[in-house]
């Protein structure tokens, strides 16, 4: 039946909901479950999984077929028929075909605005709707950011104790209106009660510490289940950071129900879980993943947005400008982020409207005031003192050690996610995530650097030492008078040597831990990570140099610019700087990392320190492979995803990766006018190729149009259903022009308006290099190959992918046996 063989592709329409049910690690993938493995037929029959695609000429076709006034042939496709247009899952967008559905769109509605007063507020509703869409997507997402920031804040202290005054204060809140705290003491008010004063009624002791440390495991182990049962059961999308397919979504994927309400909803309460459940993992990725949620949800408000995919991932990059913004206060670097990192196609529009959503989610962030500092963000710092030309080479060692770190970290996560998948560990994903977060808590609690809220941790190391400051790492020892002169550098004292060891400790630990953490199946962001990770380093460097100049002021490093008793050392300008060196070696982001940071701390002046330790971590992480953590996830879940900043430097042409080769069987092709019904359904019954190339005879071969196989299954039905005279030996036929038939010949059936008229093409000796360039630029999904006009073969993305897959590894394909992927 043909509805048979409208179904017959790779993917299934139920499968999201066999992603929905998964119960083990490989049906439960990072973000798309089931997916994308080049092993699938699917794109082995075309187009990267474009079965759902309907012929591209949809809005471009030439004439489209208009009814001859002379016969009563049937060309019913010039009415809107259900399905076509649109995509299934797990398929691939045509850019070309959505950007001239979009061209045609336009010029339907200015050609109508003068008609009444009606049309002409549609036209101004339609003008405006790019701009409504992306004021909604930011106060959302704004919102949305100021929600989580103060339920993870209090469901992080509530690990620790209670306040009994009022139970939905988190710690700081509830000794802001205390007159009992002292200074050496601020965090300490009767208000606030630990687990161990409630339950054992004393504060101090080993029993009062070891009921403190059940407790705070107890949370900790409570809230890490909680969320990971919640992503299990309600939305498997929800796990992970979210970059990696948003990258990929971004590029003209489809992936149904990742941007959805479910998602939305399971990632915002899993994300608050765990991070508070304090797991080495942070919420800024992810937040980018609620604001896209956010930005996809109203654009089908908006026909404009909801009835083009291609316009409607110009909203989605724009949200992710947003999620950058409320992530870490910086609108700017946020709307350089989505440019940078995420977006594959960004126009000056879009780079508006970007800004716009920035700016509404940083305001909305703002007005909710989330940690009470008038900041967007929790470690927001300034810094009052210049930095000095031989600190560079510090600063340039860190950059050293952020490429180190995240070469390293990269190449072995990867490799803890690939033996995750191929392992029966991998199968119980609520397993894995209860034992690292029980490891996490265990191990974490005891030192006061791992115990803390990683955003905490990142504000200590990044603040300078003043008199305001009672953390360890500021007890120098006094020189007079018992106090430090805090415009002075002073020699460390037992507690900052103390909390040098801590912060070692906490380090490795750091390191260990974020390997296993970023790919369970929880929300799991990495900026943070990596960034306590730099600012540890960053400040144990900056104390090391801060001493070394205090001791050694006679150096010729420090002598011309360290006078004896001057403050020349920040070392929390070190922590920012490691911070950045760490992230941007894990990301490989440069300019809009730089800017992040700077709007951080809001020190123009530090540009330059920033710029020296982002790019030689870019350098060194580049030197031992080019690819980022996103980029690595992307290609370890198969995702069909052409990177942009990947280089081809081979010399092979067109006709090694084109498909059929060699030994597959002859390319499947359309004639223009000579097929029946019966035979072209024959053709679709026999093969599970996912379109066909149109000919002009068997004899010339030379190539006339482009058709998809659904949009071919959909004609019949609906001829069918609608017109009578439609058999089996009913004449099909292509061309304008209804072939010469016999007087007692059945009613033809006219398919010109589904055949894309102007297919892209190269020839056979088309180096691949162009070819490469072509479809990153265009977004293509399929090429045909011809010579001196006939048909040779064709070349779908998923080819393309197979090749620099094989040049890359210098293996056989992928697919050791392909068939042919021509349609």
């Amino acid at each position: 039946m043909e509805s048979e063989q409208l179904y017959h592709r790779g993917y299934c329409r139920n499968s999201y909901n066999s992603i929905a049910s998964a119960s083990s690690d490989e049906e439960l993938l990072d973000g798309a479950g089931v997916i994308m493995d080049f092993h699938t037929t699917e794109d082995d029959n075309l187009l990267d999984g474009d079965a759902a695609s309907p012929g591209s000429n949809y809005a471009m076709s030439n004439g489209g077929g208009a009814p001859s006034s002379s016969t009563h042939l049937l060309d019913f496709l010039e009415e809107p028929i259900p399905g076509v247009g649109t995509y299934d899952d797990f398929h691939t967008i045509d850019w070309v075909r959505e950007k001239c559905k979009d061209r045609e769109r336009h010029r339907k509605i200015n050609s109508k605005k003068k008609e009444s007063a009606w049309e002409f507020t549609k036209s101004l509703y339609d003008a405006w709707s790019g701009w409504l869409v992306v004021t909604l997507t930011g106060l959302a997402s704004g919102a949305l950011a100021g929600l989580i920031d103060i339920a993870a804040d209090w469901m992080n202290d509530l690990k620790e104790g209670v306040c009994l005054s009022a139970l939905w204060f988190n710690h700081e809140q509830c000794c802001w209106t205390s007159n009992e705290t002292t200074f050496a003491e601020r965090d300490k008010c009767p208000q606030w009660k630990s687990w161990a004063e409630l339950i054992l009624g004393q504060a101090e002791g080993p029993g009062s510490y070891i009921m403190n440390y059940f407790m705070y495991i107890y949370w900790a182990l409570s809230f890490a289940f909680l969320a990971v049962c919640l992503v299990k059961v309600f939305a498997p999308y929800a796990c992970g950071s979210g970059i990696p397919e948003i990258k990929t979504i971004l590029s003209g994927f489809i992936i149904r129900g990742y941007l959805g309400k479910w998602t939305l909803m399971i990632k915002t309460i899993t994300l608050v879980l765990a991070v508070a459940s304090g797991l080495s993992l942070g919420k800024e990725g992810p937040l980018v993943h609620v604001a896209c949620c956010c930005g996809n949800i109203f654009s089908y408000l908006f026909p404009k947005y909801s009835k083009n995919e291609a316009k409607k991932r110009e909203v989605l990059s724009a949200a992710s400008a947003a999620g950058v913004s409320v992530a870490f206060g910086a609108p700017i670097g946020g709307v350089l982020f989505s440019l940078e990192e995420v977006s594959y196609y960004f126009p000056l529009k879009t780079l508006w409207r970007s800004f716009f959503a920035a700016l509404v989610a940083a305001f909305v962030l703002r007005s909710i005031n989330p940690f009470g500092n008038s900041r967007l963000v929790l470690f927001y710092v300034e810094y009052h003192t210049p930095w000095y030309l031989f600190e560079l080479i510090p600063f340039i060692l860190l950059g050293v050690f952020g490429g180190l770190w995240g070469a390293f970290f990269i190449k072995a996560n990867i490799a803890w996610c690939r033996r995750r998948k191929s392992t029966r560990f991998g199968r119980y994903p609520v397993l894995e995530v209860i034992l690292v977060a029980a490891i996490t808590a265990v191990v974490a609690f005891p030192n006061p650097y791992t115990r803390k809220n990683t955003s905490e941790l990142i504000k200590e190391l990044f603040t300078d030492c003043g008199p305001l400051e009672s953390s360890q790492l500021c007890q120098y020892r006094s020189q007079m008078n018992g106090t430090k002169a805090f415009s002075d550098d002073q020699p460390a004292g037992p507690g900052v040597y103390s909390a040098m060891w801590q912060l070692c400790l906490a380090l490795i630990f750091k390191i260990i831990m974020t390997i296993f953490t970023f790919g369970l199946k929880v929300p799991s962001g990495l900026f943070i990570p990596s960034m306590a990770i730099g600012a540890i380093a960053g400040r144990i460097v900056g104390i090391a140099m801060e001493q070394l100049a205090y001791y050694h002021h006679d150096w010729f490093l420090f002598k011309e610019w360290c006078e004896v008793g001057a403050d020349c050392i920040t070392p929390g300008l070190y922590a920012m700087v490691g911070a950045a060196a760490c992230l941007g070696g894990v990301t490989r982001m440069t300019v809009s990392l730089v800017i992040i940071v700077f709007e951080l701390t809001g020190g123009l002046e530090y540009i330059v320190p920033l710029m020296a330790a982002v790019m030689t971590s870019k350098w060194v992480g580049d030197a031992f492979g080019r690819e980022g953590i996103y980029e690595a996830h992307i290609r370890l879940n198969g995702y069909p995803f052409l990177d942009s900043k990947e280089e081809f430097t081979h010399t092979t042409l067109a006709r090694e990766v084109m498909r059929p080769r060699r030994n597959d069987p002859p390319l499947a092709v359309l004639t223009q006018d000579d097929l029946t019904v019966e035979e072209l359904q024959g053709i679709i019954n026999e093969t599970s190729y996912n379109g066909f190339p149109v000919i002009v005879s068997k004899e010339s071969q030379r190539l006339v149009g482009f058709a998809l196989r659904r949009d071919i299954t959909i004609a019949i039905e609906n001829a069918r259903r609608k017109q009578e005279g439609i058999v089996l030996n009913s004449r099909v036929y292509f061309t304008q022009h209804a072939p010469t038939l016999p007087a007692d010949s059945p009613r033809p059936l006219k398919l010109r308006s589904i055949l894309d008229m102007s297919p892209f093409t190269v020839t056979d000796h088309t180096p691949m290099e162009i070819v490469v360039d072509i479809f990153r630029k265009l977004g293509l999904r399929q090429c045909l190959v011809t010579h001196n006009g006939i048909v040779l073969g064709i070349i779908t993305k998923k080819n393309i992918l197979e090749h620099l897959e094989e040049l890359k590894q210098q293996s056989p394909p992928l697919v050791t046996s392909p068939a042919p992927l021509h349609t």
